[in-house]
């Protein structure tokens, strides 16, 4: 094996969580077509050899990280946008596509891609797809799933088939595509896409206010949700974020407030209902501003969007994401807060408000490992979110990180027949074991 043989096997070996479960793969193949992967499943499957497939290795769970003796399938070649279809308002794409490539092609015919996740300059579709990401559009538009109209997948043994269709309507049969999305490539390879596009909206309105803490942050985005508005963006940043932010990019955010909170609206009332929101935020506030301007959107989206950058910056982070119903954010800020005051654990929390979807991120020293503190201070975070009425994942996904917590949220019974549906579609369990069941 050469230098740069070993190289690839390490380059490919953990996805962006860092979760190392130990050993090295035998073998990274790179898929550049769909005969390519038939192939590779085809022979895994008659000898039993575990496949991992990949996309550009950004998960947060260690989905794609390499199991000893596996076979890394590596789809980031499968990179075209195969159609793009302006009067259906829909796009086909292989799973190796970059999300934000897909937005800016769309967005020459007056449409885009409405999953935006904070990575999605460097996330592929494929992957956005195994996880079902979300992203911070989603408050409005949905996760990945609702963007999803059909698939081409690679089954276990070789097997192609295709599911959902072109149309945006249609129960003919189960719904496969559902079953597929968010599967973390557990039951298929994806190797192509059907997915709905949106138009671009005509106006957009955007608003940065500042709170004196997280809680008021979070009261004040429920409160949103309360007075039956909805707006396309409403994302929040504690106080960890927002010096973090402030070091790495020179700005002085801090010292407006102790919280964050971005709310966008957008179509041809943006206006209008952005002036409702500003009613009901500024009460709360202790500074805003509101903002029509191109450039100073995208500005203030680039600062959400530098949040997670700037806090690895800081140490090793265990990248957290739990849901709560929308009415609890302010109880679950408060508590992930009080979480981490008492174990000494650094975390910072960055939320998709809109939706109730947190993503608390414990910080650890650069370099070291995720030790038990930290894994304990992580589970009374998951503890609190199903104690909330909440969820353990709400885009990232299970990987190999948070299957010791399955049982409390689904129970034994739906346990077991989720793994009966493994066991039809995976009987030798050669796709991506021991991840998400």
């Amino acid at each position: 094996m050469t230098a740069a043989d070993t190289a690839e096997l390490e380059a490919h070996r953990l996805d962006r969580s860092g979760h190392d479960p130990g050993g090295r793969p035998r073998a990274v193949v790179f898929a550049e077509t769909v005969d390519d992967v038939v192939d590779v499943l085809r022979t895994a499957h008659a000898d039993g050899t575990p496949v991992v497939p990949r996309g550009a290795g950004t998960g947060l769970a260690g989905g794609a990280a390499a199991t000893d003796g596996s076979v890394v399938l590596d789809l980031s070649r499968m990179n075209r946008i195969v159609e793009l279809l302006p009067p259906d308002e829909l796009a086909v794409v292989e799973p190796g596509v970059v999300t934000a490539d897909l937005d800016r092609a769309a967005a020459a015919h007056g449409l885009r891609y409405a999953p935006d996740p904070a990575s999605a300059a460097i996330s592929t579709i494929g992957g956005n797809i195994a996880t079902n990401a979300g992203g911070l559009r989603c408050a409005k538009y949905g996760v990945t799933r609702e963007s999803v109209l059909g698939l081409d997948v690679v089954l276990a043994d070789g097997r192609r088939i295709a599911t959902g269709r072109r149309t945006v309507k249609g129960v003919t049969g189960y719904d496969l595509s559902g079953l597929f999305v968010g599967s973390e490539g557990t039951l298929g390879v994806i190797v192509g896409a059907t997915l709905r596009l949106r138009p671009i909206p005509p106006r957009t309105a955007t608003l940065a206010a500042f709170f004196p803490d997280v809680r008021a942050a979070a009261a004040a985005s429920a409160a949103i949700t309360a007075a039956r508005l909805q707006p396309s963006v409403a994302e929040l940043l504690d106080t960890a974020c927002l010096d973090a932010i402030d070091a790495v990019r020179g700005t002085a955010f801090r010292s407006r407030g102790g919280a964050f909170l971005l709310v966008q609206t957008d179509g041809w009332g943006a206006a209008e209902e952005m002036a409702a929101v500003r009613a009901v935020v500024a009460p709360l506030a202790v500074d805003l501003d509101v903002t029509d301007d191109p450039a100073a959107t995208e500005e203030l989206l680039a600062v959400r969007r530098a949040a997670l950058p700037a806090l690895e910056r800081r140490g090793r982070v265990l990248v957290e994401d739990v849901v709560v119903p929308r009415s609890r954010l302010a109880d679950a800020v408060t508590a992930i807060a009080e979480i981490g005051r008492r174990t000494g654990v650094p975390i910072a929390t960055m939320a998709h408000a809109g939706d109730g979807n947190l993503h608390p991120i414990l910080v650890t020293t650069p370099g070291a490992p995720i030790g038990e503190p930290v894994q304990a201070a992580a589970g009374e975070v998951f503890e609190t979110a199903l104690r909330l009425g909440g969820t353990l994942t709400g885009e990232h996904g299970v990987g190999l990180l948070k299957r010791r917590w399955l049982a409390q949220e689904l129970g034994e019974d739906v346990r077991a027949l989720q793994r009966a549906i493994k066991a039809v579609l995976d009987p030798r369990s050669v796709l991506n074991p021991g991840k998400k069941l």
